[in-house]
């Protein structure tokens, strides 16, 4: 039970960490996993690439195809609404961290 609860609460902080990165600059999948490995968050990229379709499918992100050494790579940058959301995150998670910090 613990577990999936912290697995909920993380999956929220990726996803805002997701959209803070495209908003930069634009991300893709390996890339993608391996910056959530340096911010100590294990996830496999069968786990994240199904997160990068739902929040283009929810209008967050946006996808843009690029060659590279003859592969398709799927980018992804934040679209106007995934900004605005971003925005909002930042600000519920600044208050809350202002609260609970020891």
């Amino acid at each position: 039970m613990e577990d999936r609860v912290l697995r909920k609460l993380f999956l929220g902080f990726i996803h805002i960490h997701i959209l803070h990165h495209a908003a930069e600059h634009p991300v893709y999948g390996a890339w993608m996993v391996d910056e959530l490995r340096e911010h100590g968050y294990e996830i496999s990229a069968g786990t994240l690439y199904p997160i990068l379709h739902g929040m283009e499918k929810e209008g967050l992100l946006v996808r843009e195809n690029e060659t590279v050494d003859g592969h398709v790579r799927k980018n992804y940058v934040t679209t106007e609404k995934g900004l605005s959301v971003l925005q909002e995150a930042r600000q519920k998670a600044y208050e809350l961290f202002k609260e609970i910090k020891e």
